[in-house]
């Protein structure tokens, strides 16, 4: 039985689609079709209804993805035992995390871990939240930091900091002169915000509807997917933005940027470390830990 064709199968079951796993395992298409194959053939049933638009499991292949699901989750069990046993802290460590907390709070916590345990390989790549739920699944990260709780009962989710967002502004702006902005000037003011579907956006989204104030009025000029890309917009003076805290300490402190405080609406959230409990590794469990006696 070969384990990394077992792998294929089960990103494949999740996946719904042999390109996306070829994609995800960065492999050929044509690799991830003769593993099912060979599975195929060596237990002699089919493992997929295929047709043009999608594939499907078939009664075995059901029976071959739940088997396998516990085979990882047994694997992963043993791996974290004989890691306790041994009493080191060493191999790879695969994280995702959203913009926010993959660029301006992980780098740091990410940094003093590495010098309290050198033999851990660390790797951080930053995805949006539904790219992190997918790799979790596929088992192709090994722990996740999002900006807003999801509805994903497969995995767990737990609170490791709390964030604030912030207005800002260029202090040589001439839309605001003061360190104060109302309602109404909040909503004719320039304003330059994150995508739709991003947390940051949604966070500011509920925060103004819990406080009857329909975000669709704001004046928007410009929705940007980067946060580099906000601050520099606002400090070239084109707008104001609602942006996370965390992420201008260094504008703020130096004075590129500053703080508009607007009373009445106060818009915070949790980051949330997100996992898979069965495939969690002893590495992951040890930057949880790490994580969580920092707060």
């Amino acid at each position: 039985m070969n384990l990394d064709y077992l792998k294929v199968f089960y990103v494949t079951a999740n996946n719904k689609s042999f390109s996306q796993t070829a994609k995800d395992l960065h492999l050929s298409q044509s690799s991830v079709s003769l593993q099912i194959k060979q599975l195929e053939e060596q237990w002699d049933c089919q493992l997929f209804e295929r047709t043009t638009k999608k594939i499907s499991l078939t009664p075995a292949g059901e029976i071959l993805y739940h088997k396998v699901k516990k085979l990882i989750a047994l694997m992963n069990e043993t791996e974290n035992e004989l890691e306790e046993l041994k009493g080191s802290v060493h191999g790879d460590l695969k994280v995702g995390a959203s913009l926010t907390i993959g660029e301006h709070v992980l780098p740091f916590l990410l940094s003093d871990f590495s010098n309290l345990y050198p033999k851990v390989s660390l790797h951080l790549n930053v995805y949006n939240s539904g790219q992190i739920v997918e790799k979790l699944l596929n088992h192709e990260i090994n722990l996740g930091f999002i900006e807003s709780m999801l509805s994903y009962p497969a995995l767990k989710q737990v609170p490791f900091a709390k964030d604030e967002l912030i207005i800002i502004a260029s202090p040589e702006n001439k839309f605001i002169k003061t360190n104060n902005i109302t309602i109404e000037e909040l909503l004719k003011v320039p304003i330059i915000i994150r995508e739709k579907g991003s947390g940051t956006r949604q966070v500011m989204e509920d925060s103004f509807r819990k406080c009857h104030v329909d975000p669709s009025k704001l004046n928007v000029i410009m929705e940007l997917k980067h946060t580099e890309a906000i601050k520099s917009c606002v400090e070239a003076g084109l707008g104001i933005s609602i942006i996370s805290k965390s992420a201008v300490k260094k504008e703020l402190r130096i004075g590129t940027l500053k703080q508009l405080n607007l009373e009445g609406i106060t818009m915070q959230r949790d980051f949330y470390m997100i996992y898979h409990e069965e495939a969690l590794k002893h590495t992951s469990r040890k930057l949880m830990e790490f994580i969580s006696s920092r707060q």
